[in-house]
């Protein structure tokens, strides 16, 4: 299993500037090539706390493809509602020049309903958007002189440069969230999936729809699944807890704001079931998230004991994207936790 980290800014400047919470980023993503840690990952959102400090994934991958010179670097992930397939296709080149071909491009397709409103985007529009953004961004990257006629977007005759480094584009991922559709899209279509098993044990249903999907459509191979989790690893089992329990759960919270248009009438073809999921999560704690293992919190001990155990419970899956600096954990326990974790869970889990 690869084990890589990501970053999802969840404060605002009232906890800590951007400057410094990129500027710590930056010095945990250095820790990466001396463990061995195998991916760098960021999100794009807007506008509040939850993941608000990060409006373009592309710009910390820039900055963090000249800090390490191994791992590779995830957009986790950008979203086409929001961006024209001709700008990200540019990008997406670019980047992939600057990291001398280790980008892998994930793709999502957004969930909260004030950046839709603030883009003026209908969410009933983001499938649709999705799906003929992520075809129109493929094209523009596998071939040249492309002329795409679109709902949204229409170009004739396009050669989008810079061209990709990897051949024939770096490798492309769905994020999905809890819905069996999006799962068995991903896989039909050949990509990876991005996941957050916050939903416990139906992950292995999801999961499993994915590689049916998958081997349904004639793809070699099984896909990739990358699963996210936070993590903090410690010495001590209390001094772990104490430590990640108040930052998970201030992370949660402000998930559960950011996406609070869900729970006070907002509806949407596109988000069935949004309204419940939403308010699941509000219920949330950091002791069910553990009890779960949804987050990896404890000794290295009981850390691979939790692992052992989520495997059991859903089967194997790839990659494992930790969350190691959430919301106002402090660096020194971040920098602590991932070099611990890098050298007494990680050998054991890339054995796997």
């Amino acid at each position: 299993m690869r084990v890589g980290i990501q970053f999802f800014p969840d404060i605002g400047p009232a906890e800590k500037s951007a400057q410094a919470y990129w500027a710590e980023a930056l010095r945990l993503v250095a820790l990466c090539d001396r463990y061995g840690y195998s991916h760098v990952r960021t999100v794009e959102h807007y506008f509040t706390p939850y993941g608000g400090y990060s409006p373009n994934p592309m710009l910390f991958l820039a900055a963090a493809a000249q800090v390490t010179r191994r791992a590779r670097l995830v957009t986790g992930a950008v979203l086409p509602a929001f961006n024209h397939p001709l700008k990200l296709a540019g990008e997406i080149g670019m980047l992939d020049a600057l990291c001398d071909g280790r980008l892998d491009v994930g793709f999502a397709r957004a969930f909260l309903p004030q950046e839709f409103a603030r883009f003026g985007v209908k969410l009933d529009d983001s499938r649709a958007r999705f799906e003929e953004g992520i075809e129109q961004v493929r094209l523009l990257l596998e071939q040249e002189h492309v002329t795409a006629t679109g709902r949204f977007h229409s170009f004739q005759d396009v050669t989008s440069l810079p061209r990709p480094t990897q051949t024939p584009r770096p490798p492309f991922y769905v994020a999905a969230m809890a819905s069996r559709e999006s799962f068995a899209r991903a896989g039909a279509a050949g990509h990876g999936v991005m996941a957050i098993p916050m939903a416990g044990g139906a992950m292995a249903e999801l999961i499993g729809a994915y590689r049916e999907a998958w081997a349904r459509a004639g793809h070699a191979g099984t896909g990739t699944v990358m699963l996210a989790f936070h993590m903090l690893c410690h010495r001590d089992q209390d001094a772990a807890e104490n430590l990640a329990r108040g930052p998970l759960e201030r992370y949660l919270k402000s998930l559960v704001a950011a996406a609070s248009d869900w729970t006070e009438g907002t509806t949407s073809a596109d988000y069935p079931g949004y309204d419940t999921l939403i308010a699941g999560l509000a219920a949330e704690t950091f002791e069910t998230q553990v009890a779960k293992c949804a987050a990896w919190v404890g000794t290295p001990a009981r850390i691979l004991d939790m692992v052992a155990d989520y495997h059991r419970q859903i089967g194997d899956f790839e990659i494992a994207s930790l969350q190691v600096n959430f919301n106002d954990l402090p660096l020194a326990a971040s920098e602590a936790s991932m070099r611990l974790f890098g050298e007494t869970v990680l050998p054991r889990l890339q054995r796997r």
